[in-house]
């Protein structure tokens, strides 16, 4: 089956959003929004959640799913603000267990904050499926990047996150805590072990040098052939000792503190004080 696939792009965060639904019976599944974010005054809105909601509606669509393919560490979910708006249940790969142990020594939330998921609607793991109306929808376990980090195989379509890019710019960074080289190595043979013709479709992309336009939609064969990191068949270990070297040139991303904490909560904010007031932590070298 072709799903009908709308992609929206956050131009401040670099992120792809996509509402991916079936053409008979309306479905849609919505895969990594993004709440919007001023990290200069703590403020959010909610403009490019309300593009997703305004084209859910003016398609007459039923969002059944609301997808996260990872903990974001560079833009925080709308996926509660979604959900509120039009219904859905939040899924995301079970492996946040570990993404929430990790995170919550990081940030010191003591006993209160569950470390099992339950904060999500859906935990997924490796072979499990899902339905968008009656179109099936099976789940990758690809960490690497993140434990945590699924692919979603909805029809002839492959939403991959943040494993690979557009294959001009290559794969996911692998420096972050739980992350690997070697196994992302690994989670990529999954993907392109997909049929050729499978449309790729990128959690972000960043316009590599000398491309004008951003991009977020590639083919299996495409990356097989071209992806400047992994194609034509590169071994394990030149991936690896580039993968590493690269990583250690990079710097954290600008929203990963915030992005994290209300990430691993399924996109709530952390509990409010006794007068009402959020507050987000700010560890001192800790990443």
């Amino acid at each position: 089956m072709t799903p009908v696939v709308k992609a929206f792009f956050d131009d401040q965060t670099f992120t792809v959003s996509y509402v991916v639904h079936e053409p008979q019976s309306r479905a849609c599944a919505i895969i990594d929004s993004v709440l919007d974010f001023d990290h200069a005054s703590g403020r959010t809105t909610t403009a490019s959640a309300d593009l997703i909601i305004d084209y859910v509606r003016s398609q007459n669509l039923k969002a059944e799913w609301i997808l996260e393919s990872h903990v974001h560490a560079d833009h925080l979910s709308a996926a509660p603000y979604l959900q509120q708006e039009l219904g859905g249940k939040i899924g995301i790969g079970a492996q946040i267990v570990a993404v929430q142990d990790t995170f919550g020594k990081v940030f010191n939330e003591g006993t209160e904050f569950q470390r099992d998921g339950s904060q999500f609607d859906a935990l997924f793991s490796e072979g499990d499926s899902f339905h968008i109306g009656q179109m099936r929808g099976d789940v990758l376990h690809t960490p690497g990047h993140t434990p945590a980090c699924l692919t979603y195989v909805i029809g002839d379509a492959a939403f991959v996150g943040d494993t690979l890019f557009m294959p001009d710019f290559g794969t996911a960074r692998c420096d972050f805590p739980g992350g690997s080289s070697a196994t992302l190595y690994e989670s990529i043979q999954k993907i392109l072990a997909l049929p050729d013709e499978t449309r790729v479709y990128v959690g972000h992309d960043y316009k590599a040098p000398g491309r004008d336009e951003y991009a977020w939609e590639t083919t299996v064969g495409e990356q097989k052939a071209l992806n400047i990191h992994i194609g034509q068949g590169r071994s394990i270990e030149n991936f690896v000792e580039m993968r590493d070297a690269r990583d250690e040139t990079l710097a954290m991303p600008r929203l990963i503190l915030p992005s994290l904490q209300v990430n691993m909560r399924a996109g709530q904010m952390p509990p409010a004080d006794e007068e009402g007031d959020v507050f987000l932590k700010l560890p001192v070298n800790k990443l």
